[in-house]
């Protein structure tokens, strides 16, 4: 089963076991920002999710097998979808 990361400032801030899980990590920002555009428009804030094999590949250092990059619409939409 595949694993994801989510990362934001270059740090892991949280994961999931698909995308979804994963974005909605970005809630968990504390201060949580009142625009998704500007955050995500800072200078290093890079915010994308590496997608590994499985969490056993992950705990193994495994590389990803791909990084998403994420968008505050995509950051937005998640977010909405939990309320």
């Amino acid at each position: 089963m595949e694993f994801f990361e989510t990362l934001w400032h270059g740090e892991a801030i949280g994961d999931g076991g698909d995308e979804h899980e994963a974005l909605v990590a970005y809630g968990l920002l504390d201060p949580l920002p009142e625009d998704w555009a500007a955050a995500c428009a800072e200078a290093g804030a890079e915010p994308q999710i590496q997608r590994y094999a499985s969490f056993e590949a992950y705990l193994d250092n495994a590389d990803a097998l791909e990084t998403l990059p994420v968008t505050a619409a995509m950051i937005e939409r998640a977010l909405a979808e939990q309320i």
